[in-house]
């Protein structure tokens, strides 16, 4: 099920000079326009409050360059958040803002060594979650997330990820039984059951989308895949985000989403 737009906080962090000095594992390294990224990332935030959402913006960690990736920070599920544990010592210390920021909404909890988490590798699709095996999360993890989350009712599951950063890079969640995805660089074996929507060919980044209600918000740097969402009834909202992609992102990983209680108005 969708959440409603209106139900939704989402936690977000500007970008500051320090993306310059951004992790990059697929990409070349470009010169970022650090004020044009401040721009489109400000752009993304009017897109979330003009849907509703309710945005909470954490402090600047100069020390940490990714810190603008808030997702990659934890797991929010309707019952509890799992906080990461990244496999880049430098990322480890966007957490404490994180949590400090989850608590007044959800049971936490961290994962320990030698488990390796980043946010971006889990896809939430109703009862399953769906955990790439990337550079980024190991198997430890997903073991750790699948006792923590078994008595909860959902089921957790592998997917192996190769040729880019995380799954959700390579796959996102259109709602029901619908994901959008590039097979290429992910082993959808496990995500059988599933309808598959291909991102464009020539898109090869298209695949991650962010769904909030009716309205599909999608970075304008793939408008073909945009063109294939609208043909199937999506409502497209495209974002200008080519300077923030330079540091390897899709437009999920700029925020943490957490569902609202009923009372939490």
């Amino acid at each position: 099920m969708q959440p409603d737009p209106t139900r939704l906080l989402a936690l977000v962090r500007k970008p500051g000079l320090e993306l310059e000095r951004c992790a990059l594992t697929y990409k070349r390294r470009d010169r970022i326009d650090v004020a044009r990224a401040r721009d489109q990332h400000a752009g993304y935030v009017a897109a979330l409050e003009r849907l509703g959402v309710r945005v909470e913006v954490l402090p600047r960690l100069p020390r940490a360059p990714d810190a603008t990736f808030v997702e990659d920070a934890a797991v929010v599920l309707d019952e509890v958040a799992v906080l990461a544990r990244p496999a880049q010592d430098h990322r480890r210390d966007e957490i404490d803002s994180v949590r400090a920021a989850l608590e007044p909404h959800r049971p936490l909890f961290a994962l320990r060594a030698p488990s390796m988490l980043d946010g971006g590798d889990v896809l939430v699709c109703d009862e399953v979650v769906y955990v790439g095996q990337s550079r980024r999360t190991n198997h430890a993890a997903l073991k750790t997330l699948a006792h923590l989350l078994l008595d909860l009712g959902y089921v957790v599951k592998a997917v192996e990820v190769t040729g880019c950063l995380h799954l959700k890079t390579a796959c996102t969640w259109l709602g029901e039984d619908r994901v959008l995805a590039r097979r290429e660089w992910i082993d959808m074996r496990r995500m059988r059951g599933l309808e598959v929507v291909e991102a464009h060919p020539d898109e090869p980044f298209g695949a991650n989308v962010l769904r909030l209600g009716d309205t599909v918000l999608a970075s304008a740097s793939h408008p073909r895949t945009a063109e294939v969402l609208d043909r199937l009834g999506h409502e497209v909202v495209t974002l200008e985000l080519d300077e923030l992609e330079k540091a390897e992102p899709g437009i999920t990983c700029l925020g943490l989403l957490v569902p609202l209680r009923a009372d939490e108005d």
